[in-house]
């Protein structure tokens, strides 16, 4: 296993857990229950990020700009949706 598919591996991870976090919050019974959950969420989300930007910063999470006329689309799209 390389360094890409370990760091692929580790997002994939984060995100999951960001995930249940996410859930955790949201459904939480009790504020202190939430705020928990809440701060476990921000962190996961930060180091997410982080994970993100050295993966793109070494070719390995490769984006692709939108095309304009694709985002006039969509935004036509659900323009009329409220």
């Amino acid at each position: 296993m390389n360094d890409q598919m370990i760091m692929e591996n580790i997002l994939l991870t984060t995100k999951g857990v960001c995930d249940l976090y996410m859930h955790g919050t949201i459904e939480s019974g009790t504020q202190n229950v939430q705020q928990a959950f809440d701060s476990a969420l921000n962190d996961s989300l930060c180091m997410q990020s982080d994970i993100y930007a050295k993966m793109a910063s070494k070719g390995w999470y490769p984006t692709q700009q939108a095309d304009q006329q694709q985002i006039d689309q969509v935004r036509q799209k659900y323009s009329g949706q409220n």
